[in-house]
């Protein structure tokens, strides 16, 4: 395969999962993701599934409960209806009998207590972090060139080193490191989560990176420093325990770190990170 056919599809692939984490609310068509990529739908039913090793509609309805599944966690306010609205689903029959397919939960059993146990089965107990900074502001739009990974572990790294050596070949010598979570890896099994590696760069940067623009919204800011290991412990914290009585709610877009050490490119495990929660207020 050319270099450029590899980066073609490469871009095909960022560009439809990006588009489907942010539209994962409406009925997202084999015929618009085509469209958005410039290319027929057989080219590009199979240039993803090739790519990705899954079926589209399938890829569509998993981001849906899961998506569906953090909500019913964090937003205790909102229906299980207004949830599964949220998520792209019209029909709350079909919601709870594909969710409960999925968790072996009830979505009402899942809120209840289901993902604690989940959770715990997952990563293992739940700890506390009660002295942390948290602040509400409008956190600013960013640009970054990105790469994608699949799964939450320390293969990462090799997806930071490769990130790094591009901003090098692209002579940027000064710019921040941005992880963006697409997936909550509390309750997502690891080797499922979906993990941007970004770098911010200049709103008119070109390249043949894939970009992506992180917008401008009300989030939940937290400062965090510890070790490899501590930040599954701290999102399950921010998400099954501060969230619900917070009086905020969580929105659809991605959370997002902005490494001030990045635990993923130290030898010594540690990292020094703030992490932004989209959220909106509960009136």
């Amino acid at each position: 395969m050319k270099k450029d056919t590899k980066q073609q599809r490469a871009n095909i692939v960022n560009k439809t999962l990006f588009y489907i984490y942010k539209n994962i609310d409406t009925n997202i068509s084999l015929e618009e993701l085509a469209k958005l990529n410039s290319v027929s739908k057989y080219h590009f039913h199979r240039i993803f599934k090739e790519e990705t090793k899954q079926n589209l509609f399938d890829f569509i309805t998993s981001i849906r409960l899961q998506k569906a599944a953090n909500l019913l966690i964090t937003n205790q306010y909102s229906t299980i209806s207004e949830i599964a609205n949220m998520c792209g689903y019209s029909s709350h029959s079909s919601f709870i009998k594909a969710f409960k397919q999925k968790f072996s939960y009830t979505p009402t059993a899942w809120r209840k207590s289901g993902h604690k146990e989940y959770s715990k089965n997952l990563i293992g107990e739940h700890r506390r972090f009660d002295k942390i900074d948290i602040k509400i502001e409008v956190s600013k739009e960013r640009f970054c060139a990105y790469i994608r990974h699949k799964g939450y572990d320390k293969s990462i790294s090799k997806t930071w080193q490769k990130l790094k050596a591009l901003a090098y070949e692209y002579n940027l010598k000064e710019y921040k490191e941005i992880a963006l979570h697409h997936d909550n890896p509390t309750i997502t099994p690891l080797n499922e989560c979906n993990y941007v590696a970004a770098i911010e760069v200049p709103k008119d940067f070109k390249s043949n990176i894939s970009t992506l623009e992180i917008p401008k919204t009300l989030c939940a800011v937290f400062k965090l420093k510890g070790v490899y290991g501590d930040v599954l412990a701290f999102l399950r914290y921010v998400y099954h325990y501060w969230l619900p009585s917070s009086g905020y709610e969580a929105t659809t877009l991605p959370s997002y770190v902005i490494y001030h050490k990045n635990h993923f490119l130290n030898e010594d495990n540690q990292f020094d990170l703030t992490f932004y929660l989209p959220v909106k207020v509960i009136y």
